[in-house]
């Protein structure tokens, strides 16, 4: 067990193609987050940024970065990269600082300006990158990768291409609620199966886009936040950072093949349950303890996959809690009430961070017509390519 940290502010910049920097973005979110701490830019002891490594040399270096677009005022700085994971890393240096004394107050800020199309790795030869051989070797796009989690699901859990259309249908209902939210339309079943295969089983509107977008945090020494007047904070209770275990069984971004199992026998529990399991230890909670959850939703398959990692059933069961309502809004554990990067897509250093000021906000009661009934525990799971793994929890 840790100390907590507080959430004394959250903020975003909106999801879409604006077609600017992403500091910008990052610096609109920043602001936000201050304004609903209450505090100045000049207050903050130190400021976490999380990379992108698509906006050429200000990228590599995004927390000086926005520490330049909001004004130097002479502000600790850090930079943190881990693929999808950033924001969480973010969030965990940041609160390894205010634990340690380094800071009494820090802002964590994400931002980035995706391109269109997939993703695909950065430019130059790296032979001994798996990311760089799975596009050249295999020509190999994340989506090839969703498809397959798809047809994995389908073949050992009996999962069907509708259930997947009303994982988006369920998600897209919640994300016309959100106005943070790129794509803020319902969608019906019908017009899932009618949108383009791109990895079949997944069609165009099981798998999240790339977008422009920022989300920020102010976090904060518990005594901080009493001095601040904020008796009652969302605090982080934990931070899993984990890595894979040897041998990995299940196929995963971005390599190319599983680890052999015939020597070594495999560990008890996927990576991602082991990302679940960490956070749940450090915090001293189970899953049974959770009012909602925010999941890295990449294809919808994978949302299905993630309640299962996360404990919200058992192997093979993640359909049926979907059928019966148990993640919608008004179920026993609604799942990505944001709507998810179904209804956002990914701007990377950010999702993570943006995951956390959804949790927030419904924690604290300010969601809206997303608000879930009695919000006091909420997850934010996510995880990032190499191996980064990436839980939040938080509660009030």
């Amino acid at each position: 067990m840790t100390d907590d940290v507080a959430v004394l502010g959250a903020g975003m910049h909106p999801w879409g193609k604006w077609g600017r920097g992403f500091v910008e973005y990052g610096a609109v979110a920043a602001r936000a987050a201050l304004a609903d701490a209450g505090l100045e830019w000049r207050d903050i002891g130190s400021i976490v940024g999380a990379d992108t490594v698509r906006g050429g040399y200000p990228g590599y270096v995004a927390g000086a970065t926005f520490a330049k677009a909001l004004g130097w005022q002479g502000a600790r700085v850090a930079s943190v990269y881990a693929a999808c994971a950033s924001g969480a890393q973010a969030i965990n240096t940041a609160r390894a600082q205010i634990l340690s004394g380094l800071a009494d107050v820090v802002l964590v800020v994400g931002a980035d300006a995706a391109p269109k199309g997939f993703f695909r790795p950065a430019g130059g030869d790296r032979p001994d990158d798996p990311d760089w051989l799975r596009f050249r070797v295999l020509g190999a796009t994340n989506p090839t990768y969703f498809g397959l989690y798809a047809r994995r699901r389908m073949a050992v859990h009996g999962d069907t291409p509708e259930d997947f259309a009303q994982v988006k249908v369920k998600s897209a209902a919640l994300g016309a609620l959100n106005p943070y939210a790129r794509y803020r339309k319902a969608v019906t079943a019908e017009e899932v199966a009618a949108s383009a295969v791109v990895a079949d089983p997944l069609r165009l509107l099981d798998i999240c886009a790339t977008s422009d977008g920022g989300a920020a945090l102010v976090l904060a020494g518990m005594e901080f936040a009493r001095r601040h007047g904020a008796a009652n904070p969302v605090r982080i209770r934990s931070v899993s950072t984990v890595t894979p275990r040897y041998p990995n069984t299940v196929l995963d971004l971005p390599d190319i093949a599983t680890d052999s199992a015939a020597a070594v026998q495999p560990a008890a529990e996927t990576f991602r349950e082991s990302i679940a399991r960490a956070a749940y230890e450090e915090a001293g909670i189970g899953p049974e303890d959770l009012s909602l959850a925010e999941v890295y939703d990449l294809s919808t398959a994978l949302e299905l996959q993630w309640y299962e990692d996360l404990g919200l059933c058992g192997q093979g069961e993640a359909a049926k809690l979907l059928r019966e309502g148990t993640t919608a809004l008004g179920g026993r554990i609604p799942v990505n009430v944001s709507g998810g990067l179904a209804s956002f897509g990914e701007a990377v250093p950010a999702q993570a961070i943006a995951q956390v000021c959804e949790l927030t906000w419904q924690l604290r009661g300010d969601a809206g017509n997303r608000q879930v009934d009695g919000a006091r525990v909420g997850i934010a799971a996510n995880q990032g390519l190499f191996g980064h793994g990436s839980a939040v929890v938080a509660m009030r």
